[in-house]
């Protein structure tokens, strides 16, 4: 068959970690061409190795999603090499340390940068090139809820309105930055915690993109979701979580390889593969 009748499952930030143990999981379930994307190629190049030890075929693309100009030049090969993309998993995050000394308006930027706003440039751009049928994962984290709950009133009504759009969230989200500088983000109604915000912004997002797909293709069946891995044993979240990386991508490998003609979940919340409240 030719190249644009292979399907494409595209990881961001898996060389390591949740995003590795997902692209693990997509190599054994997945019918098609599995890619590890990094933004180190050594690195990636390595995790394909990894893969390919235990017997499981994987392909590598250079992918830094803090690089618009690398993320351009991604979705351009996935164009035109497959047509587009089947699988995209929105894995790549960052989190500080709790121990970590870095001022927090200075966590707040970083943060934001890498979990929300670049993650944004990524669906952006490969938004455009999901196909028919096609599956989209934000990796949120349980955290996204907890910090919903601990924002002000009139924050959360915005977070879990219907018709928030995206030009508003990404104001939303600048706030936060802006008022962390001057200290006044708590009297502006938001918690201490960035990597909170930052994926309170990403599951808004999500269901933002969802509702936008449902009204612009909607004969294209293609399912959106942010998802929870769980307290997963990483070197972002330390060595006494409760779930190998394995563990963590079932639910995220459950929304990837939701069957053909599945209409739901689409814009939720899902953690152990159930639909949360928002």
């Amino acid at each position: 068959p030719s190249q644009s009748m292979t399907k494409v499952a595209v990881v961001t930030g898996s060389n390591k970690g949740i995003g590795l143990s997902i692209v693990r999981a997509l190599c054994k379930q997945f019918e098609g061409d599995v890619y590890v994307t990094a933004r180190d190629k050594t690195r990636g190049e390595e995790a394909v190795k990894t893969l390919a030890s235990e017997g499981l075929k994987s392909k590598f693309h250079q992918l830094d999603i803090n690089d618009i100009n690398s993320i351009i030049k991604a979705a351009a090969f996935f164009k035109d090499t497959y047509g587009g993309v089947d699988v995209l998993v929105n894995n790549a995050g960052i989190a500080f340390k709790e121990a970590d000394t870095t001022p927090f308006p200075v966590q707040a930027e970083v943060t934001l940068q890498t979990n929300f706003f670049a993650t944004r440039d990524m669906l952006t751009h490969f938004m455009p090139l999901m196909k028919p049928g096609g599956r989209v994962v934000n990796i949120s984290s349980f955290m996204a809820s907890r910090t919903l709950n601990q924002c002000s009133k009139e924050l959360q009504a915005r977070f879990r309105s219907e018709d928030i759009t995206e030009d508003e969230l990404v104001e939303l989200m600048k706030r936060f930055v802006e008022k962390t500088k001057s200290d006044q983000h708590k009297e502006d109604g938001w918690p201490q915690t960035a990597y909170g915000v930052s994926k309170t912004g990403l599951t808004v997002l999500s269901m933002i993109l969802a509702r936008r797909l449902s009204k612009e293709r909607p004969q294209d069946n293609i399912l959106l979701n942010a998802c929870c891995p769980g307290w997963v044993r990483t070197d972002m979240a330390g060595d006494k979580a409760p779930k190998s990386p394995d563990e963590g991508a079932i639910t995220p490998v459950y929304l990837a390889l939701l069957p053909p003609g599945a209409t739901e979940p689409h814009g939720r919340f899902v953690s152990d593969k159930e639909v949360q409240k928002w």
